[in-house]
């Protein structure tokens, strides 16, 4: 099989074949086909597209292009949650020693931040010494005692897939619905998973912004996930605004910590997290609806377990976990300002996209792949949609390693904040559910 016939014929609208996909996937895994060709072959697929039952296949040899997790006598229900980005979403943090607590195994495999979106990985290393990259049999030990693990993606698993994304960021293909939905599941699948929860993001802040584009993409990766013979739901969630109160790496720590505590006071944070976890539950069968499984979720932030599991997650991954118990011990930025209300009335909206861009201009985030982060910088907002405000009144303390950082910022969360006469309407958290 050559590799510049595959390019010609999805060039010229062909569809490929099973063992095509996984020649294609075994290709870029270990080298074999040049990036030169694996480059062209993706702008193919951009331009002629691919059937469902070519993105199936894909993400299976996507998938089978390296190891699997190999967690097939935890003796759990192995489930996990993907969210596909937004600005405030530290959701995970919570919700897999959350989900732990109720029974399930969450083998939960994250990413990095890029652009004005956050990402896991990166808030989790705010904490002091925590480890997120580690070998699959330390991923399986940990797993397999506590319940959940938060890592990084192994060179192991699905390295067709880290070949490939490389080329997509590279090469202008990244907005190409088969091979986002082959990119997000393969990893998914090599978790050798029993079911998945999908949060696609709808908004300002979303990859998708308009509800309909959002909702072809969770529709997709609902039916390739349900076609691998994984059991799937896609829940649409709002991200016009920033989720919570905090954007920026060790503030999300925060956060989540905050809410294991029992703090409610970031209700639409609280409200996607037990929707999320409550399908988990009814997925593996550990609750006999979505509402229950988010009552056994709410049960176990109050008896304390999922915020024991958290702390020991962290201290099993190398993190210091006394920066748990004091929160004042995680990264702060070396200056700080209060960005106060101009005049009276309501929020009305508060841009998540150009909150992520403050996010960037503070530190918190990366404008490109190899910028460090200051992970202590970022925003807590004060004020969020529907609060009322009142001249002089503080609407939110923004971080950063300087005064010229805490400009930019500060015109940035400005431009994205509007305040009107009358309260807005309120806007579901929740949008939609799809089986």
């Amino acid at each position: 099989m050559l590799f510049l016939d595959l390019i010609a014929k999805k060039r010229d609208g062909g569809r490929h074949t099973r063992e095509e996909l996984a020649f294609v996937a075994r290709g870029a895994a270990t080298g074999l086909v040049p990036d030169y060709q694996l480059a062209a072959w993706l702008m193919a697929v951009v331009c002629r597209g691919m059937d469902e039952a070519e993105t199936v296949e894909l993400t299976r040899a996507m998938a089978r292009s390296g190891d699997c997790l190999g967690l097939g006598d935890v003796g759990r229900p192995k489930v996990d949650k993907h969210s596909t980005g937004g600005v405030g979403d530290g959701v995970s943090l919570a919700l897999a020693p959350l989900a732990a607590a109720c029974g399930l195994a969450v083998p939960m495999m994250s990413g990095r931040g890029l652009g004005h979106t956050g990402g896991t990985l990166d808030k989790l290393e705010s904490i002091q010494g925590f480890k997120v990259r580690l070998g699959l049999p330390a991923i399986r030990r940990i797993v397999r005692r506590l319940g959940t693990c938060m890592f990084g993606q192994t060179g192991a698993l699905a390295p067709a897939d880290r070949t490939l994304y490389a080329l997509r960021d590279a090469t202008a293909t990244v907005q190409s619905r088969p091979l986002i939905v082959g990119s997000i599941l393969s990893k998914k699948v090599a978790e050798e998973l029993d079911a998945l929860v999908l949060d696609v993001k709808v908004g300002s802040g979303a990859i998708f912004r308009d509800a309909a584009g959002a909702r072809e993409l969770a529709r997709a990766l609902v039916k390739t996930s349900k076609g691998l013979g994984t059991a799937t739901v896609a829940v649409l969630t709002a991200m016009e605004q920033p989720l919570g109160r905090y954007v920026g790496n060790a503030l999300e720590v925060r956060q989540a910590v905050e809410i294991l505590r029992g703090d409610e006071t970031s209700s639409d944070y609280l409200e996607c997290l037990l929707t999320l976890g409550g399908w988990m539950l009814k997925l593996s069968g550990l609750a006999k609806t979505a509402e229950q499984g988010s009552s056994l979720m709410h049960a176990r932030i109050k008896d304390g377990s999922g915020l024991r599991i958290f702390t020991e997650m962290v201290k099993a991954q190398g993190g210091t976990t006394a920066v748990i118990d004091d929160l004042s011990l995680l990264p702060k930025a070396k200056r700080s300002r209060k960005i106060l209300s101009t005049q009276n009335g309501y929020v009305a909206r508060l841009d998540a996209r150009k909150i992520g861009h403050a996010a960037v201009l503070l530190g918190a985030g990366r404008a490109y792949k190899e910028q460090k982060l200051d992970y202590g910088a970022g925003l807590e907002l004060v004020k969020k949609v529907g609060d009322r405000v009142m001249k002089g009144d503080v609407l939110s303390l923004i971080h950063a390693a300087d005064d010229m950082k805490l400009s930019l910022g500060e015109k940035e969360y400005r431009s994205a904040l509007i305040i009107g006469p009358k309260p807005p309407p309120r806007r579901a958290v929740i949008l939609e559910v799809l089986k």
